[in-house]
């Protein structure tokens, strides 16, 4: 699978340019066989350094390597995949906080889903 498409590298790429800023997660990573999720906001002028959301069993934020990820090999010819289904409207602190709170990211995804269901619910009254 391909991780970054060139409509998601230029929107990481964009907001790297503009580090520092609260964004929101542009693409979710995952392990299709165990541990590890990472939701990516930014993407260095280097085109491998990401920066997010990283859970490898205790949620962080930080760098992570594009290399690194795509180089993984996992049993049954597996190998770090891209969550096509993914899509948020929350801030990178949004999710930080929600993985801190419930444990990982995955556990998160119901909190933020619930937020945002919130904040649609609130903006529609």
């Amino acid at each position: 699978m391909i991780l970054l498409t060139d409509e998601l590298r230029e929107r990481l790429l964009a907001n790297g340019r503009n580090a520092g800023s609260d964004h929101v997660p542009v693409v979710k990573f995952f392990n299709p066989l165990g541990d590890g999720v990472w939701l990516a906001t930014e993407l260095e002028a280097d085109g491998d350094t990401l920066f997010g959301l990283a859970d490898l069993g205790d949620p962080e934020l930080g760098s992570f390597s594009l290399l690194e990820m795509t180089s993984v090999c996992l049993p049954f010819g597996m190998g770090i995949e891209r969550d096509i289904l993914f899509a948020t409207d929350m801030q990178l602190s949004v999710w930080a906080e929600a993985a801190h709170q419930a444990g990982s990211i995955r556990a998160a995804e119901r909190i933020v889903a619930s937020v945002a269901r919130s904040r649609r619910e609130g903006s529609a009254s």
